[in-house]
């Protein structure tokens, strides 16, 4: 969706809708004393009939290793307090709730993400259930090769051996487990983000800045704007490494006697709008995929209360109005209120103050499934 000078454009994984089934809300809430299995089919009910999509294949094994590691499995239907978009699966002791991602528009085929819940909404574990499996195997292998007793390889049956054998990660002899996820299971964004920090610390500033740029890459994370947000941050950091630490006549020996970062650093890093430019891209995308609070990065971007008074507008009467007069369909003016309320009840986490609108506004648009599950909760 395109809108004004100051407004967002969010870029979702796709504008092509999933064909709406009219189902009943059948979803059976068990007792801790009932088998896991029935947990399971809880799980893969909810999903078929309330989310109104596919399960994924495998559900089944990554909630048993979820659980095997010491996570309690939740109910999909406990979702009080939480961004209206997620699934809960687990939580772990420290509270944090693994859940999948139910996009409300999604291409046909695309695979529910993994994500933590935070408090101002999520951040993505994996694009899919195998892949955040494969990455469990895998941490569990490196890290406690000689005493672990191979229970989560047991979860995950014969779908893990499929995905990963045991003991391969110390037969690759890569340097570290970072570079083997991204080299053998897949790109993960706390995984770029730290392979950056190391560039940082060994003094591999345009490593650093290389790595950072291609986490921005189009299509490797479609939908989510912490990329960006990172790159801000770190296009910000650079620029303060030399302005706290060199004099300019350091800085002037210390890029001519390395010329190939005096270019990158002219050409990509040279001033503070580089950052604040990377932080406007990402507000771009919803706010709650930020990976961090609105405020955050609204203060790289250099705006201040602009941007939410803006959207405050858009959803207001009169904005639906305006948009109605310029000629925008009745629909894409419900479904775009909806995604503006989210963002504006990321800021402060306050899901269900706007679940109400929320689901009136994917009703209007035609998405009564969705308004289902957005209201949905034990």
């Amino acid at each position: 969706m395109k809108i004004g000078v100051l407004g967002v454009a969010h870029r979702v994984p796709s504008t092509t809708t999933l064909p709406l089934r009219q189902v009943r809300a059948r979803v059976r809430c068990f007792s801790s004393s009932e088998s896991f299995a029935s947990e399971n089919a809880g799980h893969i009910s909810f999903i078929e009939e309330v989310a109104a999509t596919q399960p994924p294949q495998h559900l089944h094994y990554l909630l048993k290793m979820l659980q095997t590691r010491g996570e309690t499995i939740i109910s999909p239907g406990s979702r009080q307090g939480l961004i209206p978009l997620v699934i809960p699966l687990s939580e772990n002791l420290s509270g944090s709730v693994t859940a999948l991602l139910r996009w409300p528009t999604a291409p046909p085929g695309m695979e529910m993400p993994v994500v933590d819940v935070r408090k101002h909404g999520v951040w993505l574990l994996a694009k899919n259930v195998d892949q955040y499996m494969h990455r469990i195997l895998v941490e569990e292998d490196a890290n406690n090769f000689n005493e672990s007793d191979g229970e989560l390889f047991h979860a995950a049956s014969d779908v893990g051996e499929k995905l990963y054998r045991r003991g391969d990660f110390a037969e690759s002899q890569t340097a570290n487990l970072d570079g083997y996820l991204l080299k053998e299971v897949g790109l993960f964004p706390d995984v770029l983000e730290r392979k950056v920090a190391r560039h940082f610390d060994q003094g591999d500033h345009v490593s650093a800045m290389v790595t950072g740029e291609f986490y921005t890459k189009k299509d490797l994370f479609p939908g989510f704007g912490r990329p960006f947000v990172f790159y801000a941050e770190i296009l910000k950091k650079f620029v303060e490494i030399f302005s706290e630490h060199f004099h300019v006549f350091q800085v002037l020996h210390f890029f001519f006697s390395q010329p190939n970062l005096f270019n990158y650093f002219l050409f990509r890093v040279g001033r503070t709008s580089e950052a604040k430019d990377a932080a406007r891209v990402a507000l771009k995308s919803p706010w709650w995929t930020l990976g961090c609070a609105y405020q955050e990065v609204a203060g790289i971007a250099q705006w201040e209360d602009e941007q939410i008074e803006y959207i405050k507008e858009k959803v207001s009467e009169e904005g639906r109005q305006e948009d109605l007069k310029k000629g925008k369909a009745a629909a894409q003016i419900a479904l775009d209120e909806a995604a503006f309320l989210l963002d504006l009840a990321s800021i402060k986490g306050t899901w269900d103050n706007v679940l109400e609108r929320i689901a009136e506004c994917y009703r209007e648009a035609g998405f009564d499934e969705i308004a289902r599950f957005i209201l949905y909760k034990d």
